[in-house]
């Protein structure tokens, strides 16, 4: 199984350590594509070796491989909602995770979207059993 990780990289890395979990998480279920986002090396200013054109390309790429997309929206993107869109346009089964903390609120756009699988989680912790309900199929 080929897996699409989206998470946030230029709105912000606070939740690097829990992309680190989902990325270890679903590297147990098949191949993630977009394993370099649990880089610490990928800071807000995003990739400094390749060019916009180029990731853009090679993202799109690896979406149409992609057998599902796993996403945290907990931190606004516009990349995130980019790649949520083009997952449901092409009928790749989208499932989104949001860490509900403080007075966050998740757009509409993915919370009401009915081709969003969404999962909210309050501790970092329960992130492991997410995955593992997504990935038997227990949604």
């Amino acid at each position: 199984m080929k897996i699409y990780f989206s998470a946030s990289i230029s709105g912000g890395r606070d939740l690097l350590p829990v992309y680190r979990t989902i990325v270890s998480e679903l590297k147990k279920y098949g191949t993630v594509l977009t394993e370099h986002i649990a880089d610490s090396n990928l800071t807000v200013g995003g990739e400094k070796n390749e060019s916009n054109r180029a990731i853009f390309n090679r993202d799109l790429k690896w979406l149409e491989q992609a057998d599902l997309i796993i996403a945290d929206v907990t931190t606004p993107s516009l990349g995130v909602g980019y790649e949520i869109a083009a997952g449901i346009e092409r009928k790749i089964p989208v499932h989104a995770l949001f860490f509900r903390k403080d007075n966050r609120r998740l757009s509409a756009m993915i919370s009401g979207n009915p081709d969003v699988f969404l999962y909210e989680y309050s501790d970092p912790e329960h992130v492991p059993h997410i995955i593992r309900n997504i990935m038997s199929g227990r949604n």
